[in-house]
C-alpha cells in the first residue's frame, strides 16, 4: 500500500498534479491538504474510477493528512504578487516550508520521501534539509527538489531545433540526448548535451537561443498568460513523471515496467543535498575543479532504489564542452548565494 500526500493541493499546480496522481496505478491512497478546504477536490477526484482512495484536509488537520504517508509532495506556497520583492516571496515560502517540514518530521514514517516543488527551489530545499537536521531526522536520500520541468523543456525545445534543421519530424527525445544540471532558476540551470556534435550542428546562434529558452522558459508562460499565472500544467506533468519514476522503484523494483521506463529515465535529475549521497563527494570535487566553488546542493541525474536515492551521476560533468563549462561557472555563484540564503533562514529563525 502506497500513500501519497500533496501539501498545497488547492493551488494552480496542486490541482492538476492531484488529478495525475489519482490516475496513477501505483498509488493506493491520496491525501490532499491545503489551507483552503480540499474536501471538494477530494470528492471530485473520488468519482474517477481508479483504484486509489482520496481524502481532503484543511489548515487544522495537517497532522491527519500526513499520517502514514510514504511520500509527501509539496507545491504549497505563495506566488509572487505585484509589488512583492523576491526576498519577500522567499520569506513567506520559507516559513511555509519550515512549518510543513516540522510536521512531516514529527508525524510521518522515518523513510518518508519529501519532494519539493515550491519556489524558489534553490533556497527551499536547504530550508527543508536544515529543518530535518535540527529535528535529528535528516535523510538526504529522501529529500529532493523536483527540477523535472527543466529537462522536459530541454527535450521539447531541442527537438524543435533538430526538427527544423532536418526538415522532418523526429521522435521525442530523452535525457540520453540532453540533460539539465545545476539549480532550478535562470542562469543556475545548465543544459548538458552528451553528444557534442549536436552543439556543433546547432551552431552558436541556435545553441545560445536553446540555452536561454531552457533557462527562462517560465517567462514565456507568464507572458502568454498575461501575468495572470505561471507554468502550472507543465509543472504538474513534469512532477508526475518524476513521482512515477520513484514509485516504480518502490512497487516494481527490477520488474519489466521499470526496465522499460529506464530506457527514457535511467537517471532522472533532481536538486539534492550532496553530502552523504553516493558519489556526492566526487561530484563536489568535479564542481570545485571546474568552477572553483564548493556547493553542497546541485541538480544532477539520480538513481533510485526502493524510492530513495541510491547514487548521483558524477560522470555527467566529466565530458563538458567549453560552452557548458562557461555555463556551469556562471551558475555556481548565484546557486551558492541561494543555498546560503536557505540555510541562514533556518539558523536565524527561532528555536524549534
Amino acid at each position: 500500500m502506497v500513500k501519497v500526500c500533496v501539501l498545497g493541493a488547492f493551488g494552480g499546480i496542486g490541482q492538476p498534479l492531484s488529478l495525475l496522481l489519482k490516475i496513477n496505478p501505483h498509488i493506493d491512497e491520496l491525501s490532499l491538504y491545503d489551507l483552503n478546504d480540499c474536501q471538494g477536490i477530494s470528492k471530485d477526484l473520488s468519482h474517477i474510477n481508479t483504484k486509489s482512495t482520496t481524502s481532503g484536509f484543511d489548515k487544522d488537520t495537517l497532522k491527519d493528512a500526513l499520517q502514514g504517508s510514504d511520500m509527501v509532495v509539496i507545491p504549497a506556497g505563495m506566488a509572487r504578487k505585484e509589488g512583492m520583492t523576491r526576498d519577500d516571496l522567499f520569506k513567506v515560502n520559507a516559513n511555509i516550508m519550515k512549518t510543513l517540514c516540522l510536521q512531516i518530521g514529527q508525524t510521518c514514517p522515518e523513510n518518508v520521501k519529501v519532494l519539493i516543488i515550491s519556489n524558489p527551489v534553490n533556497c527551499l530545499v536547504p530550508v527543508a534539509v536544515e529543518t530535518f537536521r535540527k529535528l535529528g531526522k535528516l535523510h538526504a536520500e529522501n529529500i529532493i527538489g523536483i527540477t523535472t520541468l527543466d529537462i522536459v523543456r530541454a527535450e521539447t525545445f531541442l527537438r524543435e531545433h533538430l526538427r527544423e534543421l532536418n526538415n522532418e519530424d523526429i521522435e521525442p527525445l530523452n535525457h540520453d540526448v540532453i540533460s539539465v544540471v545545476g539549480g532550478h532558476s535562470g542562469t543556475t540551470i545548465v543544459p548538458i548535451i552528451p553528444d557534442k556534435n549536436i552543439i556543433k550542428m546547432l551552431g552558436a546562434s541556435r545553441y545560445k537561443q536553446l540555452v536561454h529558452r531552457i533557462q527562462f522558459g517560465g517567462d514565456e508562460v507568464i507572458k502568454a498568460k498575461k501575468s495572470r499565472g505561471s507554468a502550472t500544467l507543465s509543472m504538474a506533468y513534469a512532477a508526475s513523471e518524476f513521482i512515477t519514476t520513484i514509485l516504480l522503484t518502490m512497487v516494481h523494483d527490477g520488474k519489466a515496467e521499470m526496465r522499460v521506463r529506464e530506457q527514457k529515465y535511467k537517471y532522472l535529475p533532481g536538486y539534492v543535498y550532496l553530502p552523504g549521497l553516493k558519489n556526492g563527494a566526487q561530484l563536489k570535487r568535479h564542481l570545485k575543479q571546474i568552477a572553483h566553488l564548493d556547493v553542497d546542493y546541485f541538480a544532477v541525474p539520480l538513481k533510485f532504489k526502493n524510492g530513495s536515492i541510491s547514487e548521483v551521476d558524477a560522470t555527467i560533468l566529466t565530458k563538458l564542452s567549453q560552452e557548458e563549462v562557461v555555463l556551469l561557472r556562471a551558475a555556481l555563484e548565484p546557486l551558492q548565494e541561494n543555498i546560503k540564503k536557505g540555510e541562514k533562514f533556518v539558523q536565524n529563525t527561532s528555536k524549534m
